[in-house]
């Protein structure tokens, strides 16, 4: 079978073929599951994954697996990097980046916005192994070189960020950290590859929550980290591997199915989005509507240049929104009221500013408050557009909103 060249195959190619090679023997078409945990080992294999590299045979699924290895080749050649390395959770990858790039000393800087999860690990573990952390709205590119310091070994940003759809300049971002001789990790969950390619852009490392737009239904965790093989190599070795936080065979080839109409399904969340930002922004009981491709977006330009999709998050709010959350989840009839995105059915979440600034977003600065305040306001709901037909998802808005 020939070998496809991925450097020149369209995105539907890739999304389909990269990293699935038919088995000799068996001749499966699709990729076959190897659900085993234990290989047959050479009698020269060491016992410690110290002694392995990236081409050692198969011996543990802790260490590598071929399902598993299928799924991190097609995610590279998606975001044109050279090697991936897969994990049970977006939280399972985003805990071995952190513990491979920092140690005792070195200074994080973070975006003072990003997964709830990620905030709070930084907020209450992160410091209590002497690591520094800096928290800073990266949309301000100001504030980012400000906030570099001799030991920051690490810039993390997340764009567009949850929940609030704030972007970042990547490739700004980027020069701040070669400058300073630090590595940048973008996590681009919202925008995939379809949209944005950070390595592309100088990222050193790109995190997705391989649950969302990549899985696509809503049916199998997963995180990814996508970079170099000089970067990945030695975070495999000594990270991963230790952490334990190793995706499933099984997992991974759900996963794999999904991203065959991964390039398909983006252009259809993008489309729906679109229709469903331009009606809530017409509603009367809407008061305000955010999303990267609608002209009102406060960062449209950035959006138009960085974003070749515009995926299918929006967030809006509504006048008391915290005392209406009831009566509109209640209404509805075919959009969950459910946390998650990304999937093929449309979600909606209310997020509450009162209770999220308690709970996880501690900022520093009146004007990082203020930041949140310019996109939350008192609280959002967190809108997940899927795959129905556009018009039948308005028609449920619609009517929910009716009822408040």
């Amino acid at each position: 079978m020939s070998k496809i060249n991925f450097e020149t195959a369209g995105e539907q190619t890739r999304a389909i073929h990269a990293g699935e090679t038919p088995e000799a023997g068996v001749k499966s078409s699709a990729p076959d599951i190897v659900m085993s945990t234990t290989f047959l080992a050479d009698p020269n294999t060491g016992f410690s994954a110290e002694a392995q590299d990236e081409n050692t045979a198969w011996v543990y699924t802790r260490w590598g697996n071929p399902t598993i290895h299928q799924l991190e080749e097609k995610l590279a050649v998606l975001e044109q990097g050279e090697t991936a390395v897969a994990f049970a959770s977006g939280m399972g990858a985003i805990t071995a980046l952190l513990f491979h790039t920092l140690k005792a000393g070195d200074h994080l800087l973070i975006s003072d916005v990003t997964y709830a999860a990620l905030t709070e690990m930084v907020n209450e573990y992160i410091p209590k192994l002497n690591i520094e952390v800096t928290k800073v709205d990266t949309s301000d590119l100001e504030l980012v070189r400000r906030a570099v310091q001799p030991n920051t070994k690490l810039i993390y940003i997340e764009t567009p960020c949850n929940p609030l759809l704030r972007l970042t300049d990547i490739e700004a971002v980027a020069q701040i950290a070669r400058s300073a001789d630090a590595k940048l990790a973008v996590d681009s969950t919202f925008a995939t590859p379809l949209a944005t390619r950070p390595l592309s852009l100088g990222a050193d490392f790109v995190i997705h929550s391989l649950t969302k737009y990549l899985g696509g239904h809503g049916d199998a965790l997963g995180g990814a980290i996508i970079g170099s093989n000089a970067n990945l190599a030695a975070l495999r070795k000594k990270t991963a591997l230790r952490l334990g936080g190793i995706l499933s065979p099984f997992n991974a080839w759900l996963i794999m199915r999904g991203l065959a109409t991964f390039p398909i399904r983006m252009r259809a969340h993008e489309e729906n989005a679109l229709k469903v930002a331009v009606f809530l922004e017409q509603h009367p009981k809407i008061k305000r509507v955010l999303y990267p491709g609608l002209p009102s977006h406060p960062q449209y330009k950035l959006a138009k240049r960085q974003m070749r999709n515009f995926s299918g998050m929006i967030t809006f709010q509504i006048e008391n929104g915290a005392a209406k959350v009831s009566p509109f989840a209640e209404s509805l009839n075919l959009i969950h009221y459910a946390v998650s995105l990304g999937h093929h059915r449309t979600l909606v979440f209310y997020l509450g500013s009162k209770d999220l600034l308690e709970t996880t977003f501690h900022f520093d600065t009146a004007a990082q408050k203020e930041s949140w305040n310019r996109f939350a306001g008192e609280g959002l709901f967190r809108l997940s557009v899927g795959l129905e037909d556009a018009n039948d998802v308005i028609a449920d808005l619609a009517q929910a909103l009716e009822k408040i």
